[in-house]
């Protein structure tokens, strides 16, 4: 089965460094296959056909700790997953110099459409969705400011999701097919 490990908070500013390569490799220690890093800020696909999805996280987070000594959260997500969030992203949405555009990971202890009564947001400038797996925001460059989304940052959530861009997301997807 195919996976992404979708890593919290590294290689952000000077926080939690850590080299892509030799995250490969702690992937390919750990036994996992067909170990493939996208982008420096955390996204790496891999195989494996021995584990329950439940247990691979630990396994990759004592991995990244034993190489690297940093206790990193990841999340796993199937390519069936991945494709469902992706589906669920408007088409006109986009992560440009006219709209800002992400997907918000969820930890599973968050993952619910409950989890949507925890924003703030602001009626006309946010666009806000769940799926499940996952919240999908979405606001006007020109309203980054007035959004209340972003104040998301520093809080309890934000702690138990890990972002990326749409652009990101998609092109995830597809690399996963």
């Amino acid at each position: 089965m195919m996976y992404v490990a979708l890593l919290h908070g590294i290689n952000v500013g000077d926080n939690n460094k850590v080299d892509m390569k030799k995250l490969k490799q702690a992937f390919e220690e750990a036994g996992m296959s067909s170990v493939v890093t996208y982008i420096n800020s955390g996204n790496i696909f891999f195989a494996d056909d021995v584990h329950p999805k439940e247990q691979l996280a630990p396994i990759l987070e004592k991995a990244i700790h034993s190489q690297f000594g940093q206790q990193i959260n990841v999340l796993i997500y199937s390519s069936e997953e991945v494709r469902e969030i992706t589906e669920a992203i408007p088409e006109n949405w986009s992560n440009d110099s006219q709209m800002k555009s992400g997907v918000l990971f969820l930890w599973q202890d968050v993952d619910g459409e409950d989890v949507l009564d925890g924003l703030v947001t602001k009626p006309g400038i946010d666009r806000v969705s769940y799926v499940p797996g996952a919240i999908l925001w979405s606001v006007d460059r020109e309203q980054v400011t007035k959004s209340g989304t972003v104040k998301i940052i520093g809080s309890a959530l934000y702690r138990r999701v890990t972002v990326r861009n749409v652009n990101t997301v998609r092109k995830i997807a597809a690399l996963l097919q």
